[in-house]
């Protein structure tokens, strides 16, 4: 009985236990003061998408079939910004290669010249040869490395050069437009730009819930261990590490594994209807049927873009086999060699802007992927 008394009064003045329960009562006050600013967050947000499509179709209403007119100018504006973008990071990567060339490069020069001038008392083993033929192969991967990300630069330049020149002529061809159409296309940036930011706060607070919930799961699997502790201690049993190794019941609330924890964070993404860029088109789609002849010359301008194209194609094709020498000599051959090469160059920047047109068209198929999830 005393046996017991004394084990009863272990188990009671550990204090490991009384720093578990203080730490998950701490956790449970967290979890419900998180949940409740989710809770909350997600009100704040359907508030701000009820209120932006509001307002979005009272702007759709006043301004008309000017939006549509518009809107190849701001989807173009769109794309510049992204060929922008773009051309910065192959701008840092193509630098980022420079200076690694560069110190491989320096690596193999030090390494020569330290040999060379130490070559009376050094000898030129097997272990040098190993050494500069490893770093001859790191200033070749960096020179391979450097010449890709230099391709990969000018043909982002080039894009982003393209989009500009094609965002200026929709700004020359759509200038009433534009002016007419600007205030609903800043306003939808200004809602998408308050729900992306009340986005980013509930997805915040989603992450903080899962690390709380996981925070007492660990406390719960602690108590456990402690009290596997306790109870091997009681009983005097000799083979403690096999008992710790058995497989127990899991002890209350500590049923949050990894995967419900994912499964939590799942529900809750489901719950929050967060893609609202297809809430805020919606009010178009209604009133696109009455302006589809907004875009035919747009539309004509395509046309007229693919069998200028084509035509060039095979006025290259023409170019390409040198005329036979009619007598003028060798002004015929150079004035020969002049027009392939203006024609190539044409047909090289009408090439790039066909590339430009399929970043619009992947960029609206970005668009709609995301509007479908």
């Amino acid at each position: 009985m005393e046996d017991c008394e004394n084990c009863d009064a272990e188990e009671s003045l550990d204090p490991r236990i009384q720093i578990s329960l203080e730490k998950l009562n701490a956790t449970t006050d967290d979890i419900n003061k998180l949940e409740i600013e989710y809770d909350e967050a997600n009100t704040t947000f359907r508030m701000l998408l009820n209120e932006s499509t509001r307002r979005l179709k009272l702007l759709l209403k006043k301004l008309g079939s000017c939006i549509e007119r518009a809107r190849p100018y701001y989807e173009a504006a769109e794309v510049a910004k992204r060929a922008q973008i773009e051309c910065q990071k192959a701008a840092v990567s193509f630098r980022r290669a420079n200076e690694i060339h560069a110190a491989a490069k320096e690596t193999v020069a030090l390494a020569e010249q330290q040999f060379m001038s130490n070559q009376h008392e050094w000898q030129f083993d097997n272990a040098w040869q190993e050494m500069l033929n490893h770093a001859t192969i790191k200033v070749m991967e960096a020179e391979n490395e450097k010449a890709e990300s230099g391709r990969e630069h000018q043909r982002r330049a080039t894009i982003f050069k393209v989009a500009e020149e094609r965002l200026k002529f929709l700004e020359d061809k759509l200038q009433r437009h534009i002016i007419k159409a600007r205030p609903y296309f800043d306003e939808k940036a200004l809602c998408q730009e308050q729900l992306n930011t009340q986005k980013e706060r509930i997805e915040c607070i989603k992450k903080d819930i899962a690390k709380a919930k996981n925070s007492y799961s660990q406390t719960l699997k602690e108590l456990e261990q402690i009290s596997n502790e306790i109870h091997i201690k009681r009983n005097n049993l000799k083979n403690e590490n096999d008992l710790l190794k058995r497989p127990r019941e899991p002890g209350v609330g500590a049923e949050l594994s990894e995967v419900e924890e994912k499964s939590v964070i799942s529900t809750v993404s489901k719950c929050s209807s967060l893609d609202f860029n297809l809430e805020l088109d919606r009010c178009e789609l209604r009133s696109s049927s009455s302006m589809s002849g907004a875009s035919d010359e747009v539309e004509e301008e395509i046309d007229n873009f693919e069998n200028n194209l084509h035509d060039l194609k095979h006025r290259v094709k023409q170019l390409s086999v040198r005329p036979t020498d009619g007598g003028e000599g060798r002004s015929t051959d150079e004035l020969w060699e002049s027009e392939l090469q203006t024609a190539v160059e044409k047909l090289d920047h009408m090439m790039m802007m066909q590339e430009c047109a399929r970043e619009l068209d992947n960029y609206k198929s970005e668009i709609k992927r995301a509007d479908d999830r």
